[in-house]
């Protein structure tokens, strides 16, 4: 009995069975639904205590793409899918390029619909994945491992801190002392309903993280003005229709008007919005947010 239960304590608690799942497999439907979404509520819960971390890591990845580098997202499974997720979003929501945001999953392109096993034990693997993008000083390596174990990521991070990058580490479980990152982003979300299932509560907080790594830095270098998403790409109608909305509300024109006004900035909102605060031609404006925020250029011709 007691050696049973120093077994269970020696898993990592994402590994551990929860104390109400025993019965998951007898009760109604509503109340697995239920019960799911109050462990839901629980990595909110769990996300609040690296809030002040996520901040510094988030300040690390600013100044790294403010320099010209990267964030490089690393992970297996679920963990690596997210990473791809985020990084698939930012040029978007963000306007920001493709290589600015990265992500590497084990097993590669394959892995993200399929598993492909054995590949998130790879440290090797992991280590060659930072080499082949020439991650350097100026970049971030963000590895994501619920576990805080994958020798996929425990590879990365270890070139990565080798080659001179900042490197940061989300979990769920504390990191042992191989696994080392500058900022730890730890949220402890405890035993699964359906043991060892990290997609769920693990999956949740880890998703939250990110949000807020890639959304805070995107913020803090000017990419949103007045909870707008001012660089967004317009490549659709629902994104065109977004502008449009954007320009009139925040200009205070009629939508025919910003219509007008966005076709001048080449359907770029952020540069819109300049011209018509400040009165610049398209290309002066163009030119001055290259090196100035909107709100900082607003606030430089209205003093």
């Amino acid at each position: 009995m007691g050696s049973s239960r120093s077994k269970r304590l020696a898993l990592p608690p994402t590994e551990r069975l929860h104390r109400r799942s025993d019965d998951l497999d007898l009760v109604s439907t509503e109340e697995v639904v239920h019960r799911l979404h109050q462990e839901d509520v629980a990595a909110v819960r769990a996300v609040r205590s690296a809030l002040a971390e996520v901040a510094r890591a988030a300040r690390s990845v600013a100044d790294a793409l403010r320099a010209g580098g990267r964030l490089l997202y690393v992970g297996a499974g679920t963990s690596g899918r997210l990473g791809v997720l985020d990084a698939s979003e930012c040029p978007p929501t963000f306007g920001a390029s493709p290589h600015q945001v990265q992500a590497v999953i084990a097993g590669g392109r394959r892995a993200m619909t399929r598993a492909v096993e054995g590949a998130e034990d790879d440290a090797e693997a992991g280590a060659a994945s930072v080499s082949k993008l020439r991650v350097g000083p100026r970049d971030v390596v963000c590895g994501i491992s619920a576990s805080a174990r994958t020798p996929f990521v425990l590879g990365a991070l270890d070139e990565a801190r080798r080659r001179g990058a900042r490197t940061v580490l989300v979990c769920c479980n504390p990191p042992g002392p191989r696994m080392k990152a500058d900022h730890v982003l730890l949220a402890e979300t405890g035993p699964e309903l359906v043991a060892g299932s990290t997609r769920l509560k693990a999956g949740t907080a880890t998703k939250l993280i990110l949000n807020a790594l890639t959304t805070t830095a995107f913020v803090a270098l000017g990419k949103v003005y007045r909870g707008r998403m001012v660089d967004v790409r317009p490549t659709n109608a629902k994104l065109q229709a977004r502008a449009v909305r954007m320009v009139a509300e925040l200009a205070e024109l009629a939508p025919a008007e910003a219509k007008k006004l966005l076709a001048k900035a080449d359907g770029e909102v952020k540069v819109a919005l300049a011209m018509h605060f400040t009165g610049l031609p398209v290309k002066e404006a163009k030119r001055r947010l290259k090196d100035s925020t909107l709100r900082d250029l607003i606030n430089l011709r209205r003093s």
